[in-house]
């Protein structure tokens, strides 16, 4: 552990530090944050109501569109002269979201990182490849403060030109590798284009999030890299990377760093807090955040809480791995589908290369589902003539509608030819509203 006083700490201890960090922050909004003031007044509540963290689910919830309606610095709660960094979302629906950090935002920020790094395996001294984008995009930075804390020696890789990543990859003798796993797949699949074999490579770790991703991912990044694949989460809002990460004794769910951040599960469409084990959407509440300071953030993502001990030793609840989000979810002729869903039938079907994409059509008065796959060259590479590449699509067609519970479209592409994405992978496109 990086900081095992504060990893492993006693959950009655935990709890209790929690509650006084949640009454200094609530009272701290109150005072500083206009939108918060009128907030609480109008729910007829003052910090001093806050007695209990059950009495948490009593404070109004805040989301993405609360931030964009105070653009840009309408929720810091100290003022700009004292804001070390800014960094804000690429702004794709509408005003960007903003996220302040003072100097002492920058240092939780690093250390959380460092944890995370360390629960994957991460050593002092070990060469950390990070190719998460840097720039107004939150990914990079924080994992790079984050290994420099943990004596690391860091390649500030950035994202995309995959042939140059693979080039430093071999150069530098990486230990471990930061990215998101669509971009690893990537670099897998550039590799084997190239007949670059993967023993000119020192990988051992990978670090990767940024985007939903299933365990049959996981074993494809595995299997082509030859590597041990984490998941790390975090977003631009409440901190970056660093909010909560998988351990190398269990890889069974995120451990939540519970000292910094209190999560909640909610109904996405009530907004009543879920007991643990049920899936929902995850709502964080900062409580060390001195810039921008939230009070129940609906992240938007889906995942369940697990109180369970770890044999790691660390007491901090874990978070399931997100599966899709509730803005990104498609509501398909009543359906309700996520995207991870769909990847996780494409990654148990031999033949099907990993990268695919979605496309939601209306085709007269009713919505098409529309799945588009490359066979994988190991498959062309055989005896597949026109009957076998039919009987795979028909397989996975099977396989979806049986998942989905509805009836979909899959076309099957050759090898190496969908568009590749170098970074954050966009592979939902939603044709309905053009």
């Amino acid at each position: 552990m990086f900081e095992p006083d504060a990893e492993a700490l006693d959950p009655k201890h935990l709890r209790q530090l929690q509650l006084e960090r949640l009454q200094l922050q609530v009272k701290r909004v109150y005072e500083s944050v206009p939108f918060y003031r009128r907030r609480f007044d109008s729910a007829g509540l003052c910090p001093d109501d806050l007695r209990s963290l059950d009495d948490l689910r009593r404070l109004p919830f805040t989301d993405k569109g609360n931030l964009r309606d105070n653009y840009p610095f309408g929720l810091f709660a100290v003022p700009t002269s004292a804001i070390t960094r800014l960094h804000a979302s690429s702004g794709t629906k509408g005003k960007p979201t903003v996220a302040g950090y003072t100097t002492a935002d920058i240092d939780i920020w690093a250390r959380c990182c460092a944890r995370s790094l360390v629960a994957a395996g991460v050593q002092p001294g070990d060469v950390v490849h990070n190719a998460y984008g840097y720039g107004m995009f939150t990914g990079g930075l924080g994992l790079h403060y984050g290994a420099e804390m943990l004596g690391c020696t860091v390649v500030p890789a950035s994202a995309g030109n995959t042939p140059r990543q693979i080039l430093l990859l071999q150069d530098f003798a990486a230990r471990v590798l930061c990215c998101t796993p669509s971009f690893a797949l990537n670099i897998a699949a550039v590799m084997a284009e190239n007949g670059i074999g993967r023993d000119t490579l020192a990988l051992q770790i990978g670090i990767f999030g940024a985007e939903p991703w299933t365990e049959e991912t996981r074993a494809t990044v595995e299997h082509a890299l030859r590597i041990k694949a984490y998941d790390i989460y975090g977003l631009s809002e409440v901190l970056g990377p660093g909010v909560s990460m998988e351990c190398a004794e269990g890889r069974d769910g995120l451990h939540i760093w519970e000292d910094h951040f209190l999560p909640e599960i909610v109904d996405p469409e009530s907004g009543e807090v879920l007991p643990d084990g049920r899936f929902g959407e995850l709502v964080l509440t900062t409580l060390t955040k001195e810039a921008m300071p939230l009070i129940r953030f609906r992240t938007g993502d889906i995942s369940a809480l697990f109180p369970e001990p770890c044999r790691c030793g660390r007491t901090h609840r874990r978070m399931a791995r997100v599966s899709g989000r509730t803005d990104n979810m498609l509501i398909v002729r009543g359906v309700n589908i996520f995207p991870s869903e769909i990847e996780r039938v494409l990654r148990a079907t031999p033949g099907i290369a990993p990268l695919y994409h979605v496309v939601v059509d209306r085709r007269g008065t009713l919505d098409a589902l529309e799945v588009q796959v490359e066979v994988s060259p190991e498959f062309t590479s055989g005896a597949a003539d026109l009957g076998a590449l039919i009987a795979l699509r028909d397989r996975l067609n099977d396989a979806l509608d049986a998942a989905l519970g509805l009836s979909t479209e899959v076309v099957i592409h050759p090898p190496d030819s969908l568009p590749r994405v170098e970074g954050k992978a966009m592979r939902i496109q939603d044709r309905r509203t053009l």
